[in-house]
């Protein structure tokens, strides 16, 4: 296949497109879904190292075709990068670890770590997520009014991922700090206020703020080993030999941004939906034990808190009747595949009931499913328990988004106890 595909009419490469109000956006990916499943785009703007020669992307916006290229590695592939916008070499090293990789290295690192993430391990963390997300909501009734990103969406997830790392206490604010600038170097507002000249001086920030206390850390679970998932990474073997320092500051980096960043945004996004719709949220409290396991689900797909990976075409091959030249971009668009009127009705609506929802919040299925899924569910669980029994007028306002086109992220947003 030779020569460049036409540019379809619709943008989905500029910024100002990422910082509309998904609702807006979705009218995009309607016209998309419905006419044009599959169509060429210019490179995005805001990229941490514009490609010499990158001619654009090919858009994947229907939920069935995400699936398919999710489960299909070895025509679509992670090694040559998984984010929507190129960046140096070293920065995808330092920050994606197994995420970026393909079969079999992929298979291997995913293995060593997948032990902190199994239903049996999640269970035995589960009252310790417990026990946090009281403490949280016993914070918030002492605060009263606030920032509820602050207050309650960040304080469980990063808990939680730097308890089960075995990061110190005291480690855990500024490695949050660094995990959330790591996806806001597009933002120019979070440049200004943290005064910033570009992007790529942004991401050497973050990493620095995150690989710094881990290899810190993992130096001292070699002294001291504990009962951690740093001590496992330090003492994993692949093929006979140990994780380098690089491979574990990379892991450490990335669930620094998967298990914080996610969560937090969907627990934000989930809290602004329950506001906005009183009937949903009386409805899940008359049998919250009961409902609140489905209504977990509609809360992903609803927030859809990561909105973009990407894969690249290992040989030529056809999506839905269109030629894909080898060596291609294909960006899967999971907001779009989330709300696709052919597997979910009425998309937009909120719906803690829906039935069936096999939303694509945690990927397309495949073997790069995102791994800490079960985490994900149970702190949910744990926090919208808590704040919904205990907090019964909580409300919150207007939230104030990250401009990204990576994740669907809450800067701040006010709330209200009510009363």
């Amino acid at each position: 296949m030779t020569g460049t595909p036409d540019l379809d009419p619709l943008d989905l490469s500029s910024l100002d497109f990422w910082g509309r109000p998904m609702a807006e956006r979705d009218a995009t990916f309607r016209e998309l879904r419905e006419q044009r499943p599959i169509s060429w785009h210019r490179p995005p703007e805001g990229m941490l190292m514009p490609g010499e020669g990158d001619a654009g992307f090919w858009a994947v916006v229907r939920h069935a075709d995400i699936g398919h290229v999710s489960k299909n590695p070895k025509i679509f592939c992670s090694g040559q990068g998984v984010q929507f916008q190129d960046a140096p070499p070293e920065l995808l090293e330092a920050s994606q670890s197994f995420l970026a990789m393909d079969a079999p290295r992929h298979t291997q690192l995913r293995k060593i770590v997948s032990a902190a993430f199994t239903p049996k391990q999640v269970r035995t963390i589960e009252s310790r997520i417990a026990e946090r997300a009281e403490r949280i909501v016993d914070d918030l009734l002492d605060h009263g009014d606030g920032d509820f990103v602050a207050l309650v969406a960040k304080q469980l997830p990063m808990g939680t991922i730097y308890d089960l790392m075995g990061a110190p206490v005291e480690y855990q604010d500024p490695l949050a700090e660094a995990a959330d600038l790591l996806v806001a170097t597009n933002d120019p507002d979070v440049l200004e206020n943290l005064g910033l000249e570009d992007p790529l001086q942004a991401a050497g920030q973050a990493l620095a703020g995150l690989l710094g206390p881990a290899l810190e850390l993992a130096e001292a679970r070699r002294r001291d080993p504990r009962d951690d998932l740093m001590t496992n990474l330090v003492a994993a073997e692949v093929d006979g030999q140990r994780l380098t320092d690089d491979e574990i500051g990379a892991f450490f980096v990335l669930l620094s941004v998967a298990g914080n960043d996610t969560t937090r945004n969907t627990i934000a996004h989930a809290m602004r939906g329950l506001t906005e719709n009183p009937d949903q949220r009386a409805w899940l409290v008359e049998d919250l034990e009961g409902r609140v396991g489905g209504a977990v689900e509609e809360f992903v797909r609803h927030g859809s808190p990561v909105l973009t990976f990407r894969r690249t075409a290992t040989q030529d091959t056809e999506l839905r009747g269109q030629d894909i030249a080898a060596g291609d971009k294909v960006v899967m668009f999971y907001e779009s595949g989330n709300r696709d009127a052919d597997v979910f009705a009425d998309p937009l609506r909120l719906d803690l009931a829906r039935d069936p929802n096999p939303h694509v919040g945690f990927g397309g299925g495949g073997p790069h499913f995102c791994m800490g899924n079960m985490l994900a569910r149970t702190q949910l669980r744990q926090i919208f328990s808590q704040l919904l029994t205990r907090v019964s007028d909580l409300t919150v306002g207007e939230p104030e988004t990250l401009r990204s086109n990576f994740v669907h992220a809450v800067k701040t947003m006010p709330c209200s106890l009510g009363g």
